[in-house]
């Protein structure tokens, strides 16, 4: 469990692969539907393309709430606010039905080159999903750059500071 705005919320935790089917449906993994169940809106999923990955990214109801009050501190007509405002233009609100599955729409799956299998990766606060071999070598690629740079949690309760090995 993590803390937002003073109360304990439960992450998305693990990767798991499940089959989409003809109908363009998939089933969300249970642990992320308990999760997503905390919501205010509990069988919602807002999905939307990552900005910088083949995947998409998902999050629950409060979250994305808490993103447009941060998205609101910006100045209105500015490029940054522009930049990311545009998340909801692009943002799917998906319903989980009552046998926990969602229906992808076609302009996600072909941003994430998702076909007959999504891998659904937990990101503590948010998920993502992608094409299973896609995020196979892109986790791969995460874990060489972290080794690389020697990447290491933060101090609790201190700023992030991002130290980079020198060359």
């Amino acid at each position: 469990m993590g803390e937002r705005w003073g109360k304990q919320v439960e992450l998305f935790f693990s990767t798991y692969v499940n089959k989409v089917d003809r109908k363009g449906r998939v089933s969300v993994p249970a642990t992320f539907r308990s999760t997503l169940a905390t919501n205010r809106q509990p069988n919602l999923v807002i999905a939307f393309p990552s900005v910088r990955l083949p995947a998409v990214e998902c999050t629950g109801s409060e979250r994305i709430e808490e993103m447009q009050r941060r998205i609101e501190t910006l100045e209105q007509f500015s490029e940054e606010y522009e930049n990311l405002s545009l998340l909801f233009a692009d943002a799917h609100p998906l319903t989980i039905d009552g046998e926990g599955r969602v229906i992808l729409p076609e302009r996600l799956k072909e941003h994430a080159n998702i076909t007959s299998d999504v891998a659904f990766v937990g990101l503590g606060a948010m998920f993502q999903l992608w094409d299973p071999a896609s995020y196979d070598e892109h986790s791969a690629a995460v874990r060489e750059r972290t080794r690389r740079q020697g990447t290491t949690l933060p101090a609790s309760g201190g700023a992030v500071r991002a130290v980079r090995p020198a060359s």
